[in-house]
């Protein structure tokens, strides 16, 4: 399913980590494709609240967390620059979609980054 927001839909997702070598693409595409889903699963579900975006976002930040071990294996990792580039993308679907007033970190605390 397309993304029907249209900032969503133009967002270079990840950007800094496509820009840096020391993050191989193919890892950065998975994530890049987390980010998709995510907006496709607000798109669908229209979350009413924010507890209802929380719950989308902590998904979403569950799937970043198995993809640690594939950063690894690629000889790369989730460190500094690659967590705030997540949190800043995480931030940009709560902002893009109705909720400003999300906490970044409350969006992405399952995290293990």
């Amino acid at each position: 399913m397309p993304i029907r927001n249209r900032r969503a839909a133009a967002r270079p997702w990840l950007s800094a980590l496509y820009r840096d070598g020391y993050y191989p693409d193919h890892v950065v595409d998975r994530g890049r494709a987390v980010f998709l889903a995510l907006c496709e699963r607000i798109e669908d579900r229209r979350p009413a609240d924010l507890p209802a975006l929380y719950a989308l976002t902590h998904a979403a930040t569950e799937e970043f967390n198995a993809l640690e071990a594939e950063f690894e294996a690629a000889g790369s990792e989730i460190e500094t620059v690659a967590r705030e580039e997540i949190a800043e993308d995480f931030w940009f679907v709560a902002t893009a979609y109705g909720f400003p007033d999300a906490d970044v970190e409350e969006l992405i605390a399952p995290r293990e980054w």
